[in-house]
């Protein structure tokens, strides 16, 4: 067993992310004006959210998804009674009769595989490899389908991709979220184990349990091993919409939830509050969209991709929060970690 310390970064990995992300913009910009014509839509009359999702034809994720986009880049925005309407910018730019109208030159896009991808996605409000028979998908395991996160080479090929982020995060994590005097803590869907593995390295008197698939459970124990806290670590296998959840002081959601729609959502929270020890604490660590839907932008672009991904997107603190205290818990307060996380908790 080796010992090597978990430290974090000395840069801040935030913009390489954004950077990465920056596509989506294009995507759903260009369905907005070649598909859904939604700014001639706005221009006639400002609509409401469920009016407007309704003409054009988008489920509720889908069009959070691109309404939140749309606010976010400046050009829908909301009256004071909720209702949905133009900001200037695309008033001025994005409507065929306006003397600066540059719709068309956005239009350009229209034929790119990306926004063909993007409009399929949202018209069917379906991740990417379930469009036929529900094949399955790359990044979720639900029971029933094919997913990659089976598969001994694509579920270690995942896992350690993701571990990537995690690694940058997990120290800051530990650092500013402490588990002192914590037993027991545990990791739901935790991949890698990174995020445990923190923890174990900060507090040697805590025991952990990665709680996730089997094949992604292989890269778990030797990460475990990697960092000198294998005889502190347990992985087990298990599905966390069916299978007991097993009891701990702290249980940990980090970047799970916004793999989920909002109903898997409620259900995993009280499934995790549930097996909570009296005065134990839920943490949910993830991204976070403003509270009304207006952004920021980043994260609304990586509610985009989550949506093209996954069968969720990415959520506000609002959302969480109501499902903690539905699950019956006492709420925290807000902590920021890094790459746009922070930790959102109840206390049972």
């Amino acid at each position: 067993m080796s010992d090597v310390p978990l430290t974090p970064p000395t840069t801040d990995p935030t913009p390489i992310f954004e950077f990465f992300r920056g596509a989506h913009a294009t995507e759903l910009l260009t369905a907005a004006v070649v598909e859904f014509d939604l700014f001639r839509r706005l221009a006639e009359q400002p609509q409401s959210f469920d009016g407007l999702r309704a003409e054009i034809g988008l489920q509720r994720r889908p069009a959070v998804v691109l309404l939140t986009a749309l606010r976010a880049m400046g050009l829908i925005t909301t009256e004071s009674s909720g209702r949905l309407t133009l900001t200037s910018l695309s008033r001025e730019h994005l409507l065929p009769r306006s003397e600066f109208d540059v719709s068309g030159y956005v239009a350009l896009a229209g034929n790119s595989p990306g926004v063909h991808e993007m409009i399929e996605r949202l018209k069917t409000n379906r991740p990417a490899g379930s469009a036929d028979k529900e094949q399955g998908t790359a990044f979720i395991y639900r029971e029933g389908t094919e997913s990659a996160m089976e598969a001994e080479v694509s579920a270690r090929f995942l896992t350690l991709s993701l571990a990537g982020r995690a690694k940058n995060v997990a120290p800051v994590l530990a650092e500013r979220v402490s588990l002192e005097g914590v037993q027991t803590l545990l990791d739901v869907g935790g991949g890698s184990g990174i995020y445990s593995i923190a923890w174990l390295r900060r507090h040697p008197a805590l025991r952990a349990i990665v709680w996730d698939r089997p094949e992604v459970l292989k890269v778990a124990r030797e990460m475990a091993e990697h960092y000198g806290v294998a005889d502190r670590l347990d992985c087990v296998p298990g599905d966390m919409f069916v299978d007991l959840v097993p009891q701990a002081d702290v249980v940990l959601l980090s970047n799970i939830l916004h793999d989920w729609d909002e109903p898997e959502c409620r259900t995993l929270v009280a499934r995790c509050a549930a097996a909570l020890s009296p005065g134990g604490r839920l943490l949910i660590h993830d991204v976070l969209l403003n509270d009304d839907h207006s952004g920021p932008l980043p994260i609304a672009l990586y509610s985009a991709s989550l949506f093209s991904l996954t069968e969720g997107r990415a959520y506000a603190a609002r959302e969480f929060q109501a499902w903690l205290v539905e699950a019956g818990l006492q709420l925290l307060p807000i902590t920021p970690t890094l790459v746009h996380c922070a930790v959102i908790g109840g206390k049972k």
